[in-house]
């Protein structure tokens, strides 16, 4: 379909296509087997400046929004969403500061990450706090123009990688959520130190890292906002980056159904290609359609938050659970379509159907993301005045 982009916006789409066709697919296989994070794949983005695809031009930008972000996310998904998580998880990590930080703070930092010369993280999750964000348990007290923070965050993508951190640590522990604040943490700032890294299922050639915070000394102006808004600014960032897990369900769908579709033209069974059989022309009939049905709602969402609409965390839910389990979807039937071959590493669906899976899981389990749903249209019909019933 024709979703009438502009010819900047073909430019992002087809720069990104290109990293994934020259320097992403030919490694995947090889960084996944190895656990390798992919700095060379990272050096040859940060020439292309699509790290600063949503950052402003006044910070080294490229002045872009939502719906440039998921054009350049889902490409690079379709080579790995190892790698694509990786990059995506830098502009997680920037942006707190960028809708919420000082011009200071804005100054010091964007530029660097929109370059690509430095990664960013995002430091949420802890061991007691996933979907339960009010949980968190990491302290940061003021001592004169300092702030010491304390405490562990887990599964932090990018976590050893990146040398930019949004931290977020409860300052006011009597507030319960209003209690949290949120903060830059630098590598190598003193008392900031590095876990294990985890061994995952899926996306391996991402670093998911525990963070360790022991008396942390940072200086009082890395505080980004006003104490107590670290709530308010983790929900803004998701509002703002969960369509981009859509886009990367986007991306490993269309690996998934192009190699599908592929095998099944050239795979010869009783005499015919499978292609030719119904079932299996069902099979690929409604993984495109599903694909097609995620990809409108995903374009359409972004273009609409980037008007700041009053719905957003609705629609950003919206993006992320529906995308991410029809990618699930589509990988499982892609390896089915390929049979035995699809169940082997020498065949990249079973890498698909391994990464998928924690598309539903990262950024608010999908559980979590039907709760908001659910809750937003409860308010909503609230809202009403007139009743049809």
């Amino acid at each position: 379909m024709d979703y009438f982009l502009t010819e900047e916006q073909k430019i992002l789409q087809e720069i990104a296509y290109e990293v994934t066709r020259d320097y992403i697919r030919p490694v995947r296989a090889e960084l996944d087997e190895a656990e390798e994070f992919p700095w060379e794949v990272l050096k040859v983005l940060a020439k292309t400046d699509l790290f600063g695809v949503c950052i402003p031009e006044e910070y080294g930008g490229l002045g872009g929004g939502i719906f440039e972000n998921c054009l350049v996310v889902e490409q690079l998904a379709r080579g790995c969403i190892g790698i694509a998580t990786s990059f995506a998880a830098s502009g997680l990590g920037a942006y707190p500061i960028l809708l919420f930080g000082s011009h200071e703070l804005k100054k010091k930092y964007l530029p660097e990450i929109a370059s690509g010369k430095k990664l960013a993280a995002f430091a949420l999750t802890e061991p007691g706090a996933g979907s339960d964000v009010s949980a968190i348990r990491t302290r940061a007290v003021r001592v004169g123009d300092e702030y010491i923070i304390t405490g562990t965050k887990q599964w932090i993508t990018n976590g050893g990688e990146a040398d930019i951190y949004s931290v977020f640590a409860v300052t006011d522990p009597t507030k319960g959520p209003r209690g949290a604040s949120c903060f830059v943490v630098e590598k190598g700032d003193p008392g900031f130190t590095f876990g294990k890294k985890e061994k995952k299922l899926g996306i391996r050639a991402s670093a998911t890292r525990e963070l360790v915070f022991n008396e942390c000394r940072i200086p009082k102006d890395r505080l980004i906002g006003r104490e107590g808004m670290g709530f308010i600014i983790a929900m803004k960032t998701f509002d703002k980056s969960r369509p981009g897990i859509g886009a990367l369900g986007l991306g490993l769908a269309q690996e998934a159904l192009d190699i599908a579709v592929e095998y099944a033209r050239k795979r010869v069974q009783f005499g015919k290609p499978i292609v030719s059989f119904q079932a299996i022309q069902h099979k690929i009939a409604n993984m495109a359609t599903k694909l097609e049905a995620a990809r409108a709602l995903i374009y359409s969402a972004a273009r609409y938050l980037d008007t700041d609409p009053r719905d957003a965390s609705k629609i950003a839910a919206m993006c992320k659970v529906f995308a991410s389990d029809v990618a699930v979807e589509v990988a499982l039937e892609a390896v089915q379509i390929l049979g035995g071959y699809g169940y082997m590493r020498d065949y990249p669906t079973e890498k698909l159907l391994r990464d998928a899976k924690i598309l539903q899981i990262y950024e608010g389990t999908n559980e979590i993301q039907r709760n908001i749903i659910g809750q937003e249209l409860n308010k909503e019909y609230g809202r009403k005045k007139e009743s049809l019933i």
